[in-house]
């Protein structure tokens, strides 16, 4: 088999999990297949979780993970099981924009095809959400402590109380150290100017 040849069946095996024929149509439930046809919001709004009501999110758990225990869940889990739980519900809300023509009967056979083959799918995309929000807090929480630790030294120093205190003590040290400058020099740069009898060779 050519790299060629299996590079279209699993492109073909894609487009499988990722659609379905309703009515003579290929819909998508992929909801990521339709980003050329809606704005920038909309995008920001598909892909950034906490975007639908807890409660909403709640009622329909048992709708998308039926055989799951939500209380046996920790945090972790949780969290992400709700981000998918919502990725559903606004993928089915896109659909339904994007074919209005659907009855409920076929939007409830995609509801079933989407719970079969998206399940992990959104859950691996949630996971990445999730890392990439964390990274993005983490960096943005380094350089705000960054930019508090310059604030507090700026006003520490501009304190007159630690200008009246460290100015003497830095006038200190820089008086000491010109001073063991000055004598080292002195010390290494001074001539000697009368040498011993043995070694001028003079009698």
């Amino acid at each position: 088999m050519t790299a060629a040849l299996q590079h279209d069946l699993q492109l073909q095996r894609r487009l499988h999990q990722d659609s379905i024929h309703l009515a003579g149509k290929t819909i998508y439930i992929n909801p990521f297949l339709y980003w050329r046809r809606f704005d920038s919001n909309t995008d920001r709004w598909l892909r950034e979780p906490g975007q639908l009501g807890e409660d909403q999110i709640k009622l329909n758990r048992s709708r998308f993970y039926p055989e799951i225990e939500w209380s046996d869940l920790d945090e972790d889990d949780s969290a992400i099981k709700d981000a998918s739980v919502e990725m559903f519900l606004k993928s089915l809300e896109l659909i339904s924009t994007f074919h209005p023509e659907l009855n409920a009967g076929q939007l409830l056979e995609v509801e079933r095809k989407m719970a079969v083959t998206k399940k992990r799918a959104f859950e691996r995309w949630v996971e990445k959400s999730f890392r990439r929000r964390w990274n993005e807090e983490s960096r943005e929480r380094k350089r705000f402590e960054r930019e508090r630790f310059w604030r507090s030294f700026k006003e520490w120093v501009s304190h007159e109380t630690t200008q009246q205190a460290v100015v003497p003590f830095v006038a200190a040290i820089f008086i000491s150290g010109f001073t063991g400058w000055s004598l080292g020099v002195s010390n290494v740069t001074c001539p000697p100017f009368l040498m011993p009898s043995e070694q001028t060779g003079l009698m």
